[in-house]
């Protein structure tokens, strides 16, 4: 067996686990060894059974005096029973619904189990312990420090250690050192060999840290010199100088109907001027929802087109391409520039001379972009497919996509000689360590500040008691004129799952069912969801933007980007199963025009965390702020969505350690500004494009 060897030819792993390893990013021995605990259980004191108190969680060891299965039939349950004895005593232990252990622990057997202790009233009991039989090899699952890793269905943390151990023995010493010996002996880390076997079984907590520490070190590290090449790189390649069009772009200015605020005006002059330079810019622009991005990217994109050259606007979803298409044909419908729509599903075209958009085959649209025609181009991937091929690319702007890097511009740009410069913008405003470490090869542009006149959403916390009063308030608001955004954390309870905890969990069908039946059946209710057909879906925005619909229930599918000005309610069910930064971009789907706005926080759980993460969205109207609590309570996994960015959970859980990150960048620094190319550290070199590759960082 190798580092490289498949899941599916180790010996050890039934041919079933392929499929559930994958859905883990588990591919190879390699994945395995380095798919970490995220916590560990401290079962290493193991006591005397005369000690056991009541609540405690405590570790004994003893011999299994007897052990059967008896049924209840008033809840149709196995419970399994034991008595297990030491030198000071017995206790009796109890398991449910696992018949199966009588078939693995027998009397006479020294086990070590690891539990909570409960009272009934015969006394004292093991409740569900963790159970493993005692014998010649040390324990793995009691009595020690026990690595409790990230699951999936069907693959348990007690199945992980069970098949590692063996694993790591035999792959240990063949996991190359690629830290470089000047950095283990001055950072005091410990070799590769060590902390690898520390990582899963630690001799102690202290021993469990420095193995940690090294590998955050290590894949920060490994990130921050990915990053500092990228921004090198990307120095030395020639992009099309886009000259400033100082009268155009004043006419645009003085055409809007509105002032733009002074956070608008200078991230606006700091990106025109970037884009004078014969190098490609790389900017990221963070702004909270509903400061006025899309504006500055109409602006840039208006004066590429003024001087000749094309932009392609890429969106993430078909509704926010929709949107964006309508709001940059509103803007410059005085202005002599060509815009078209391009999605998986549609075509259209806008000409200023026509005044409105005309639906259009793709392959007109394909064509006069090819001709140079077409000045800005949005979509969505669609604009990357085979066969989109642009006059003279000068522009990319993203929203919401920021890691796209030079492969999808190389793919944008397939008969351009030169890098079209690149603009990505996020209403997830970000902590600046995350930003710095995530996005560092990109230059940062911030819009802190509000359209004036905005008013301060209110935003409640709704008990289930109160659930009855906010919806006559609804009421009041809709009979207003205003209209009411409903977000659901699913589409539908899925089958087999009603008797799960997802059947607790607020789905959009059952809920438009409610609203629309029971509760507003005099009311104009809608629903959309991901799985709408997008024309669909198209009539159904069009219809709540018109004002035909009073209430749209939705999943997260409306998050980026929807502008509904008169919507004034925004009612957010299951709200704790939401992260911070997402329940701030639904919020800011309201409180869009002069109507005061307001968000109702529905939620039935009583965890401490829960409400104290609801708490911080009512106390805080500062995405910036929002962002960095959200950091702090979950931890940047669930902040970026760490299945979604491939960032590595090690790297996600060290992003709030800022001394780290500076370290390993100045560290970074010192190497390559001795050996750009690696060429002393082939080993580092090789870890590297591999660590590169799976991060998709281009």
């Amino acid at each position: 067996m190798e580092l490289e060897t498949p899941i599916e030819n180790i010996s050890r792993i039934p041919a079933s686990y392929k499929k559930r390893l994958e859905k883990l990013g588990i591919e190879t021995a390699r994945d395995l060894l380095f798919h970490f605990p995220h916590r560990y259980e401290d079962f290493s004191n193991i006591i005397p059974i005369a000690e056991v108190g009541l609540d405690e969680t405590v570790c004994v060891k003893g011999i299994i005096l007897e052990i059967q299965n008896r049924r209840t039939w008033a809840k149709r349950m196995f419970i399994t029973e034991a008595i297990i004895k030491d030198e000071t005593g017995p206790i009796k232990v109890v398991w449910f619904n696992q018949p199966f252990l009588t078939r693995s622990l027998r009397s006479g057997d020294n086990v070590c189990l690891a539990g909570k202790v409960a009272i009934n009233e015969n006394g004292l009991y093991l409740s569900s312990p963790i159970h493993e039989k005692i014998g010649k090899n040390e324990l793995v699952h009691t009595g020690r420090l026990v690595p409790v890793y990230p699951e999936t269905e069907g693959v348990s943390s007690r199945w992980l250690r069970y098949i590692l151990r063996p694993i790591l023995a035999e792959l240990r010493t063949k996991i190359p050192e690629v830290l470089p010996s000047t950095i283990l002996k001055k950072e005091g880390f410990l070799p590769v060999s060590k902390a690898i076997w520390q990582i899963h079984f630690p001799d102690s907590s202290e021993e469990a840290k420095a193995a940690r520490e090294r590998f955050s070190f290590e894949e920060l590290f490994l990130l921050e010199l990915l990053v500092i090449r990228e921004k090198a790189r990307l120095k030395k390649n020639k992009s099309v100088p886009i000259i400033l069009d100082l009268k155009t772009i004043q006419a645009f200015v003085k055409s809007l109907p509105f002032e733009l605020t002074t956070a608008q005006k200078k991230v606006s002059w700091q990106i025109l001027k970037d884009l004078e330079k014969p190098r490609p810019m790389s900017r990221l622009l963070q702004g909270d929802v509903g400061s006025g991005k899309t504006i500055v990217a109409t602006m840039v994109a208006l004066n590429v087109g003024s001087v000749g050259f094309q932009t392609a606007f890429m969106v993430p979803t078909e509704i926010l391409a929709q949107q964006h298409f309508q709001k940059v044909c509103q803007v410059l419908k005085n202005f002599e520039t060509s815009i078209a729509l391009l999605t998986s599903k549609e075509g259209k075209i806008f000409l200023p001379e026509w005044q409105e958009a005309v639906k259009a085959p793709k392959k007109e649209i394909l064509e006069k972009l090819e001709k140079g025609e077409i000045k800005i181009l949005i979509g969505t991937h669609a604009l990357i497919q085979e066969g989109v091929k642009f006059k003279n690319l000068a522009l990319v702007i993203l929203d919401e996509q920021h890691r796209f890097g030079v492969e999808q511009r190389a793919k944008l740009c397939k008969s351009a000689k030169l890098i079209p410069h690149l603009f990505s913008m996020t209403a997830t405003p970000i902590p600046r360590s995350l930003a710095l470490t995530v996005y560092g090869d990109l230059d940062l542009s911030i819009i802190d500040e509000m359209p004036k006149g905005r008013k301060k959403i209110i935003t409640e916390i709704v008990s289930p008691e109160e659930r009855e009063k906010t919806y006559e308030f609804i009421r009041k608001e809709i009979k207003k004129g205003r209209q009411v955004f409903v977000i659901c954390p699913r589409i539908e309870v899925p089958n087999g799952q009603r008797n799960s905890d997802w059947a607790l969990v607020k789905a959009v069908k059952e809920e438009y069912k409610k609203l629309s039946e029971e509760i507003f059946p005099d009311l104009k209710v809608a629903m959309i969801h991901g799985r709408i057909k997008p024309e669909i879906k198209e009539k159904i925005m069009t219809d709540f933007k018109n004002k035909e619909t009073n209430i749209l229930v939705s999943t997260s599918v409306v998050e980026v980007g929807v502008d509904i000005p008169n919507a004034s309610v925004m009612m957010i069910e299951d709200a704790e199963r939401f992260g911070l930064a997402q329940l701030h971009q639904f919020r800011g789907r309201v409180g869009r025009s002069i109507h005061q706005s307001y968000c109702f926080l529905f939620t039935g759980s009583s965890i401490q965390l829960a409400r104290q993460r609801l708490k911080a969205l009512v106390e805080c109207e500062n995405g910036f702020e929002l962002a960095e609590q959200d950091l702090k309570m979950r931890g940047a996994g669930d902040f970026i969505g760490t299945r979604q960015s491939g960032i590595p959970d090690l790297i996600m859980s060290s992003l709030g350690n800022v001394k780290l990150i500076e370290k390993t960048r100045e560290t970074a620094k010192e190497i390559l500004a001795k050996d750009f190319g690696l060429k002393k550290y082939p080993l580092l070199k090789q870890r590297l494009e591999e660590f590169r590759i799976k991060l998709h960082l281009e």
